[in-house]
């Protein structure tokens, strides 16, 4: 985005007023965060700050193209009977109709919370029952040293701890006690490529325009969008982080819990399917968004998605 100066403000906007009143006014919304200067003799653009200001702010309604959107998500839904097909088909208009990139994850169910775990040795392999939310079990068989099977009983003893006190099913590795380090170097190892694998079986994610990415003067630099990509390759469903406590979120540069999305801003719907799995729409761009087409655009898939499934 091109930093724009007062002289041009008052052009574009038939603005009655000075350039040098508008100047000063810059400078004013400068000093408390809203806008940046790139150089000393450039105009200004909005900062991150900026743009949230405007998103909880001064966000203006959706335009009228929004309802023909919601006319058409109904012609494609009734055409298509393949699930997979009907995501793409949704993303593919998402990015038609917005210009930016959309995603769609696979609706999954809620990670459930680690309740309790259970050791049993048996020889050279160790056996970890894992206790979940809903009394869901899994079972892991790992190779286990034969002179760590003493810190078993107190292995067991400082998880139990450790739930009792995250109250969320977490386990602070970091706090291991030293004497326990054999047996939690095992089973640290074994719970987090356990709940890593069940993550990419679960989470699935389609996606559209990345050329649009590209496009955008903001991303002229590739680099710039290298790590981006990189997360789309590994994990794409870390593009949209589901918060329980707000289902419609609006991430602005560095409050996006990935750091590959410095320089974007996503703009994310839940839906639900009959069974209560969750799964995210979502707009991927440039922080000079237009945030009230892309808002209701993507709360219009997820709310179309919801009828579908439910």
């Amino acid at each position: 985005m091109e930093p724009v100066g007062s002289n041009a403000l008052v052009r574009r906007f038939r603005i009655q007023a000075s350039s040098s009143t508008i100047r000063s006014d810059m400078g004013a919304l400068e000093t408390r965060g809203l806008l940046t200067q790139p150089h000393p003799s450039a105009g200004r653009v909005p900062s991150p700050q900026g743009y949230r200001h405007y998103v909880n702010c001064l966000l203006p309604p959706p335009g009228v193209a929004v309802q023909h959107l919601e006319r058409e998500l109904t012609n494609i839904s009734l055409r298509l009977a393949v699930f997979d097909d009907l995501l793409w088909q949704l993303a593919r208009r998402l990015t038609d109709f917005t210009g930016l990139m959309s995603l769609i994850t696979r609706p999954v169910r809620k990670q459930k919370q680690l309740e309790k775990v259970r050791l049993v040795p048996s020889g050279e392999r160790l056996l970890v029952m894992l206790v979940e939310s809903s009394n869901d079990a899994c079972h892991l068989n790992v190779r286990f040293p034969m002179e760590a099977i003493g810190e078993l009983d107190a292995m067991e003893l400082w998880i139990a701890e450790q739930l009792a006190l995250s109250g969320n099913g977490s386990l602070d590795w970091s706090s291991l006690p030293p004497h326990l380090y054999m047996s939690g170097t095992v089973l640290r190892e074994a719970i987090q490529s356990h709940r890593k694998s069940i993550s990419t079986l679960e989470t699935g994610a389609v996606f559209h325009g990345i050329s649009q990415l590209f496009a955008q003067p903001e991303f002229s630099q590739s680099n710039r969008l290298r790590p981006l990509l990189d997360l789309l390759d590994s994990q794409p469903a870390a593009l949209v982080p589901l918060d329980q406590q707000q289902l419609n979120c609006v991430w602005i540069g560095s409050e996006h819990p990935q750091e590959a999305l410095v320089d974007c801003a996503v703009v994310q719907a839940s839906y639900k399917s009959s069974n209560d799995e969750i799964g995210q729409v979502a707009l991927i761009g440039p922080m000079r968004m237009g945030y009230s087409t892309a808002i209701a655009a993507v709360r219009s898939v997820a709310d179309h998605l919801n009828r579908v499934l439910t």
